[in-house]
């Protein structure tokens, strides 16, 4: 196993990763320790949990997580193992409880995680204490704008600070509801992938290969009536100009002129002409509340956001929450959300979900595409130890401030903060 798995020379313009990074176990195991131990990992939104009582289960950083709203309204992340045995205590995907109780052997805990009742408790000690044998909780929660994220480095950097500029373009998703309440919809999709969960990073905000992958969406938009066709006078790939930003601790983005419309605040034909004033009325809102400039920020570009290390918001034609995690070196468990305004109208609100299943869902126009080549990704790896390196040095040689969407500058965060939480692991 090679010592180093990014080489980057800026004097030269050359940026090399090594394809072990996306093959081995040992890495795997690495990232395990080194990356999903130490950072924020994202648990869930407030909004799923309305009612006290309300728990979702999720694995979170190879954790059985409970994440629940307590009795007394508080949002809580709980690691689901009893203290008895270590059995999951809830063990439905999702519901309202007043209790968790242990198939086990029956221990009881409340809302918030105190031991509620051992069965047969007489046959403990004295110095048995209920008190001592509650939930344990993760070792840091927090949230930021009702997205909650759990870390077990108890060490690390608050939230607030470790977003850096990524709270931005968080900022820009929860603006589009006139009181800042999203809501995540009902319903979820959840996939496996047969590739390494880095490669989904890269492809969440891989503008260069649109014009290939996604051709059908692309003649599917230009049927619509879209102009499709890049401005030849800028020398884009794109329909619009983009670019790629770097937002700190490994947090990166597209931030991009929007071409494709959104039902949020921009019309065009694929919405049908019965759309047109209601989303004309959105955008009149939008001023009215934010000004022009920050309406048309919203409105009139899209973007892709990656958290650092496995949450992208993808703010386009929907808004799409979306988590990978690793399962083994060549496999990931892709789990997707779709958000909205809480005010939405039913109208508004069908249109979101045909954008969200349109494009983003699982047998829509750019899932199945994406899946097909990251596995040929994955599939091509395996000769890795012949061809050993990817280049990833697309504009490179452009400064900092011009990287285009379809280079790979922000690409290139995610992995120069990748290299450097393993290097310093040792």
């Amino acid at each position: 196993m090679t010592d180093r798995y990014v080489i980057e020379d800026r004097a030269q313009n050359t940026f090399s990763l090594s394809r072990e990074a996306l093959v081995s176990p040992a890495v795997l195991e690495k990232e395990h320790r080194a990356i999903f131990d130490r950072c924020w990992i994202y648990v869930g939104h407030a909004s799923e949990l309305a009612q006290p009582g309300d728990f979702r289960t999720r694995q979170v950083a190879g954790r059985p997580v409970i994440f629940c709203r307590d009795k007394a309204g508080v949002i809580r992340a709980l690691l689901n193992s009893c203290r008895h045995r270590g059995t999951t205590v809830c063990r439905e995907r999702e519901g309202n409880a007043r209790q968790f109780m242990c198939m086990y052997h029956g221990w009881t805990y409340e809302t918030d995680g105190a031991l509620k009742n051992v069965p047969g408790p007489e046959a403990y000690g004295a110095a048995f204490d209920k008190r001592k044998f509650g939930l344990v909780p993760v070792p840091r929660f927090e949230h930021y704008r009702d997205f909650y994220f759990a870390c077990f480095d108890r060490l690390a950097p608050p939230l607030v600070d470790y977003l850096a500029g990524a709270k931005e373009y968080i900022d820009l998703v929860v603006d589009q509801s006139p009181s800042g309440r999203m809501e995540i919809i009902a319903g979820v999709q959840e996939y496996d992938v047969k590739a390494n969960w880095k490669l989904l990073v890269e492809n969440s905000v891989d503008d260069y290969h649109l014009p290939t992958v996604h051709t059908t969406w692309l003649n599917y938009m230009k049927n619509a009536g879209v102009n499709v066709r890049p401005p030849k006078e800028e020398g884009l790939l794109l329909p619009s100009k983009g670019w790629g930003k770097d937002l700190g601790n490994g947090h990166l983005t597209t931030d991009n002129v929007n071409f494709r419309g959104r039902p949020v605040a921009r019309w065009i034909s694929i919405y049908g002409e019965d759309a047109k004033a209601d989303i004309d009325a959105i955008r009149r809102e939008l001023v009215a509340r934010l000004g022009e400039e920050r309406a048309a920020r919203i409105a009139d570009t899209n973007r892709n956001l990656i958290v650092f290390p496995n949450l992208a918001l993808n703010d386009g034609s929907s808004v799409t929450v979306r988590t990978f995690f690793p399962i083994a070196p060549d496999r990931m468990r892709v789990t997707a959300w779709c958000l909205g305004p809480s005010e939405e109208t039913p109208a508004q609100r069908a249109r979101r979900l045909d954008a969200f299943l349109t494009f983003y869902g699982p047998g829509g126009f750019a899932t199945p595409d994406d899946v097909a080549a990251l596995e040929a990704v994955q599939q091509g790896l395996a000769a890795w130890r012949e061809v050993g390196w990817s280049d990833m040095s697309r504009g490179m040689a452009k400064p900092a401030d011009a990287q285009l969407n379809t280079d790979e500058g922000h690409m290139r965060v995610f992995w120069r903060r990748w290299s450097e939480l393993m290097d310093r692991a040792g």
